[in-house]
């Protein structure tokens, strides 16, 4: 079984673990990481989890691994989610937040990286399928109801970080 490491509220390991799906204890955060991809179309990889996940539309990410730190956390579920491997320096880490309700910390990578679907080895326990998405076609998924909940204030934050850097998407 997976475990976790605890952190405090500086971000700072305390040395202890968690089993996944225990419950954190009070005044202790995990970590999660999300990554945006994005093709040279200006589309976003988008994946639709398996049923036993919950079947909603949302982006590759989970919870770091006891012992990860948060590169090595998205590289990990990119590998495992899509098996794809990617390189550090293809990622951008793009915002780093904290979650005092959900007891997370959380950071956002941006990758642009052209991959053919094809090409991609889904873990079928957590992705049904994947899709290249335009933003609009994503706003639909959300305005439907049928997006991670806790993915839909990312992806507006992921498309404001990249208006700012002047990437037309």
């Amino acid at each position: 079984m997976e475990k976790r490491d605890l952190y405090d509220i500086n971000r700072k390991l305390t040395g202890k673990t968690i089993y996944k799906g225990e419950e954190i204890p009070e005044g202790n955060y995990i970590l999660v990481v999300l990554a945006f991809i994005r093709n040279s179309k200006g589309e976003l990889l988008v994946q639709k989890r398996s049923k036993e996940k919950g079947g909603e539309y949302g982006f590759t990410g989970g919870h770091a691994k006891t012992g990860e730190n948060s590169i090595q956390a998205i590289r990990t579920e990119i590998n495992e989610e899509l098996g794809i491997k990617v390189n550090e320096n293809e990622l951008e880490l793009v915002y780093s937040g904290r979650s005092d309700r959900g007891q997370t910390f959380f950071d956002i990578y941006y990758i642009e990286k052209d991959i053919k679907i094809e090409d991609m080895t889904l873990q079928k326990e957590e992705v049904e399928f994947v899709e290249w998405d335009s933003i609009s076609k994503i706003q639909e998924y959300i305005d439907d109801g049928l997006v991670i909940e806790n993915h839909i204030e990312e992806f507006y934050r992921i498309i404001e970080i990249l208006k700012e850097k002047g990437i037309n998407i």
